[in-house]
């Protein structure tokens, strides 16, 4: 690996004061990357509170356990995709847990290791995998999806407005040579707009590409009930969030278990038999103050939504689920 696994953790303060970090607390950062929110975690419940760090990432894990060393057994790590949050939090007893952590998305060390693929600034294999059991690399996508999934996954993971030229434009050029370095496809990408962006052109591509391949909103909306059926009553579910979707996401979840009746709107009466299971702490999202966007600029795009379970959650079939009733 080039790099060192540093990382400067987002909105540490406001996170610390969401999830209220407590001695004999158990918590859980389901996307630990180099431990520094969980570090904080650690530090601020001594000395007896415990945390489970979950990350796909080996490198990242590596970082992780050399950075909580100092905490002994109060840490457990390891390595998963968070949306198998529920069995690794049953198997190392962090059912209940007292707070849970997601900071999606990419990290600054994953950018900046060439290996991993996730990166147009230097020429490498066209990877993207957060973990080694991925199952499709990005090239494997770029190579084996149809003209139109690959124009679909542009179009709503990378909102480009050009996926359906630039998903031509991959066919016709797969036909000829095989496309597997991301210098490849950026130059591609790069002919296939014109040139008036402010920023890289293929900046949406590698993007989608990346939510792509890691079923990234996918993970979210499976894991998300999960964290709320783990936590204890009182406990605080926090998640920082860079991506219009993935925040959506997140947005719809709590503002769903925070209500009682979920049904459609059009129904005479409740069916559901769904109870408010959440009550939001934050009725906007909080975001980095200018401090911190100056001294970290991948803090510009965060996001971070807080909710406390107020009551033992059951889940609803999503089919009872009008989205008509979330009107923000």
């Amino acid at each position: 690996m080039t790099s060192d696994f540093t990382h400067v953790p987002v909105l540490l303060p406001q996170v610390l004061e969401s999830l209220q970090p407590r001695p004999g607390g158990a918590y859980i950062d389901a996307t630990l990357g180099a431990a520094g929110h969980a570090e904080a975690v650690l530090a601020r419940s001594s000395p007896s509170g415990r945390l489970l760090g979950i990350d796909a990432d080996p490198a990242a894990l590596a970082a992780a356990r050399r950075r909580l060393e100092p905490f002994g057994d109060r840490a457990i790590l390891v390595e998963s995709y968070f949306d198998n949050l529920l069995s690794v939090a049953q198997q190392y007893g962090f059912d209940p847990s007292d707070g849970i952590l997601f900071d999606l998305g990419v990290s600054s060390p994953q950018l900046d290791q060439p290996e991993r693929g996730f990166s147009f600034q230097t020429d490498a294999p066209l990877d993207m995998r957060f973990g080694p059991t991925a199952q499709h690399s990005a090239a494997d996508l770029i190579a084996e999806l149809p003209q139109d999934e690959l124009r679909r996954i542009f179009s709503e993971y990378g909102e480009e407005r050009y996926s359906g030229r630039i998903a031509r434009h991959i066919v016709e050029e797969r036909q000829r040579a095989p496309i597997l370095t991301t210098r490849q496809l950026a130059t591609l990408v790069a002919r296939s707009k014109p040139g008036t962006e402010h920023i890289n052109p293929a900046t949406r591509i590698f993007q989608a590409l990346r939510i792509a391949v890691n079923d990234e909103l996918g993970r979210l909306q499976a894991a998300l009930p999960q964290a709320l059926q783990i936590l204890a009553v009182g406990g605080r579910l926090a998640v920082i969030s860079f991506h219009s979707l993935e925040d959506r996401i997140v947005k719809q979840f709590m503002r769903r278990e925070a209500r009682d009746c979920v049904c459609p709107p059009d129904l005479p009466q409740c069916i559901c038999g769904h109870k408010a299971t959440l009550r939001i702490l934050t009725p906007r999202p909080i975001a980095a103050d200018e401090s911190e966007t100056r001294n970290n600029p991948r803090a510009r795009s965060a996001k971070l939504r807080v909710a406390e379970k107020i009551a033992v959650y059951t889940a609803t079939p999503l089919s009872h689920a009008g989205e008509g009733h979330d009107r923000g």
